[in-house]
C-alpha cells in the first residue's frame, strides 16, 4: 500500500457537500469502532465560507464512524494515492444515531417503509453535471462529437465506477453544451444513497485527474441548462418481485404505489424544501424546463413532477422488472439520503391514508386553463426556496418527517443560505453554486 495514502471519512450535510477528515491507510483499523469526532456545528455549514446560527456552539461533538460496505478505493491514476472513501453515520458520543444525521434520516424512513409495508426501497439517481474550463470544445446537444470530445474522461468514470462496485448502466451527452449523465443499477435500501454520493465524487474525481472541472449545480447559468438529479424507484417484495408494478393496474401501477404516487403529490410542495434546496435549485424548476414546474402526475410525461415509466419490454417479466416510478424535482444541492428519506416519508402518508391515485396528465401542465388545473388538483410548485420552506412549515405533516432539532437547524441553514444570496445578481448566485458543486 502506498504510504501516502489517506482513508476519507466522508458524510453528507445539510447542503449535500462531503465534508470528510482522514486518517492515513495504515491507521484506518483502529478508527473503524469510533470513527472520528466532529464539532456538531459543522452541520450548519452553508455552501460557502459562513455557518447558520445553530444550537451547538463550540462544545458540542459527534463521532464520524465509517460504515463499511461503503468503502470505495480505486486507484488507477499514476503518480496520485488511490480514491479511498468511507462514508460515515454520525453519532453521539455514547453510539447513539444522532438526530441531525442526513445517512440517519434516510435509513429511518427506509426502516418505517420495510415495516410499515413489508417491501423494500429501491432506487437509482440519474446524475447530470456540467464541465468546467476554459477553452473546452463545445458540440450539440446529445451528439457523438459531444461525447467523443472526451472519450478519454468517459472511458475513465466509466471505469472508476465498475472498480467501486457502482455499476454504471449509461455514460453520455445531454443536451446542454458540455453536459453530460451518468446514471447507474438501482440499489436497495440505504445502499441507494450510498451509491448516489459515491458516484458522483468519483466523477469529480475523474474530471480532477483530467483536467477539468465537472458541476453539478443545479443551475450553472441563468440562461444556461439545469442539472437534475431525477430519482427512479420501486419496491421489491420478499422474493425480489417488483410491488409498484401490477399489470392490470393504471398505467402498471399497484395498489401500493397509486397509494404512494398520492402521497408524493399531496407533500410535493413541502417536498420542494429537502429535495430542491438552494436558491439556484428554482432557477431550474419551472414549466417548459422538463424539470417540472407543477405539482402533477403523469405516465411517461417529462413535464409531471412524478411520473410512471413503463418498461418497453414485451416479455412479461421483462415489464415488470423494467417497470419504475421517477421523482423529478430533485438536484444535487440536496443530500441523496435527505431526498430518498424525503420521498419515503411523503409516500408512506398516502399509503397510511389510502390515498386514490391521482388523474394523470397528458401534456404540460403549464398548457392548461387555471380553471382545468384547479379542477385536477394542479399547483405550482414554489418559485424560490423561500416559499417552499414556508411550504414546509405550514405542513403539519411532512413538518414531523425531521426530528424537531434537525428540523429547526436545517431550516436555519436554508435560511441563512437565502440571505446570502438575495440581493445577489443572479449571474453571481449561478457563478458560486457551480464553483461548490
Amino acid at each position: 500500500m502506498d504510504d501516502r495514502e489517506i482513508v476519507l471519512l466522508g458524510w453528507s450535510d445539510y447542503v449535500g457537500l462531503i465534508r470528510c477528515r482522514g486518517v492515513p491507510a495504515a491507521e484506518i483499523e483502529g478508527r473503524m469502532e469510533y470513527g472520528l469526532g466532529w464539532a456538531a456545528a459543522g452541520q450548519a455549514l452553508t455552501p460557502f465560507a459562513d455557518i447558520a446560527a445553530n444550537p451547538w456552539g463550540p462544545m458540542t461533538e459527534v463521532r464520524q464512524v465509517p460504515v463499511p460496505e461503503t468503502r470505495t478505493r480505486v486507484d488507477m491514476w499514476d503518480g496520485v494515492p488511490a480514491f479511498h472513501l468511507y462514508l460515515c453515520d454520525s453519532r453521539n458520543p455514547d453510539g447513539s444515531p444522532w438526530e441531525c444525521c442526513t445517512r440517519g434520516f434516510m435509513n429511518a424512513a427506509l426502516d418505517d417503509f420495510r415495516r410499515e409495508t413489508g417491501l423494500e426501497f429501491v432506487a437509482a439517481f440519474e446524475h447530470e453535471f456540467t464541465l468546467v474550463g476554459d477553452g473546452l470544445p463545445q458540440a450539440p446537444g446529445f451528439s457523438l462529437e459531444a461525447i467523443r470530445n472526451f472519450a478519454p474522461l468517459a472511458g475513465d468514470i466509466s471505469a472508476a465506477l465498475r472498480a467501486a462496485g457502482v455499476e454504471p448502466e449509461t455514460v453520455e451527452p445531454e443536451y446542454g453544451f458540455l453536459q453530460y449523465e451518468v446514471t447507474t443499477a438501482p440499489a436497495s435500501g440505504s445502499m441507494a444513497g450510498d451509491r448516489a454520493i459515491i458516484t458522483r465524487e468519483l466523477i469529480r474525481e475523474v474530471a480532477r485527474r483530467r483536467g477539468y472541472r465537472a458541476t453539478f449545480s443545479p443551475k450553472p447559468s441563468p440562461d444556461g441548462v439545469g442539472n437534475g438529479a431525477h430519482v427512479h424507484f420501486s419496491f421489491a417484495d420478499s422474493e425480489g418481485r417488483n410491488a409498484a408494478y401490477d399489470p392490470d393496474g393504471p398505467g402498471g401501477a399497484s395498489v401500493v404505489a397509486q397509494q404512494f404516487i398520492a402521497g408524493v403529490l399531496r407533500h410535493m410542495r413541502a417536498l420542494t424544501a429537502l429535495v430542491a434546496p438552494s436558491p439556484v435549485s428554482y432557477y431550474r424548476l419551472g414549466p417548459h424546463h422538463w424539470s417540472c414546474g407543477f405539482a402533477s402526475f403523469g405516465i411517461q410525461n417529462r413535464e409531471a413532477a412524478i411520473r410512471i415509466c413503463p418498461s418497453p419490454s414485451r416479455d412479461p417479466e421483462g415489464r415488470a422488472r423494467g417497470f419504475n416510478l421517477e421523482l423529478r424535482p430533485p438536484d444535487a444541492s440536496a443530500s441523496p439520503y435527505m431526498v430518498i428519506g424525503a420521498l419515503v416519508r411523503a409516500g408512506l402518508e398516502g399509503i397510511r391514508d389510502g390515498l386514490p391515485l391521482p388523474t394523470a396528465i397528458d401534456r404540460d401542465p403549464a398548457d392548461l386553463t387555471a380553471g382545468e388545473r384547479e379542477a385536477l388538483g394542479i399547483v405550482p410548485l414554489p418559485s424560490n426556496l423561500t416559499e417552499a420552506l414556508d411550504a414546509l412549515d405550514t405542513d403539519e405533516r411532512a413538518r414531523t418527517w425531521l426530528p424537531s432539532l434537525m428540523y429547526e437547524s436545517y431550516v436555519a441553514v436554508k435560511r441563512a443560505e437565502i440571505g446570502l444570496t438575495d440581493d445577489v445578481d443572479p449571474v453571481d448566485v449561478c457563478r458560486r453554486y457551480q464553483d461548490v458543486y
